[in-house]
């Protein structure tokens, strides 16, 4: 099975995910919590960027609830992964959420407790 076609399977599936209730409030709620760019950017591309509270590193924070973020370099191009989430069965704009507030309020201690996976494109 080729990777376009893996790719788009993959994406009906999490749009079927995304369809129910309790998916949907969890995005709308995390979308409140964006500022504008990180709005504008999450609607066209699934996924924000955030500042590290003390190194001011930009990390970019994908759809999805793990591995889903990536460190990025000046250049934009991915350094790092890493992946954190709160404890317990949350919805996706719960955990993104989580993962937005603890970068940008304590980088340090959101590391310290996140799993690093290589990163890529």
């Amino acid at each position: 099975m080729g990777f376009w076609r893996r790719f788009r399977i993959f994406w009906k599936w999490l749009d079927a995910i995304l369809a129910t209730e309790p998916e949907r409030r969890s995005l709308r709620l995390m979308q409140r919590w964006l500022s504008a760019d990180q709005k504008e950017q999450f609607n066209a591309y699934r996924y924000f960027d955030v500042l590290g509270s003390h190194s001011g590193r930009r990390y970019r924070i994908r759809i999805g609830t793990s591995t889903n973020i990536l460190e990025l370099d000046g250049y934009g191009h991915s350094v790092a992964g890493w992946c954190f989430t709160p404890a317990g069965n949350l919805p996706t704009g719960d955990v993104m959420l989580a993962q937005k507030i603890a970068l940008e309020n304590d980088e340090q201690s959101a590391l310290a407790v996140a799993r690093s996976f290589p990163p890529y494109p």
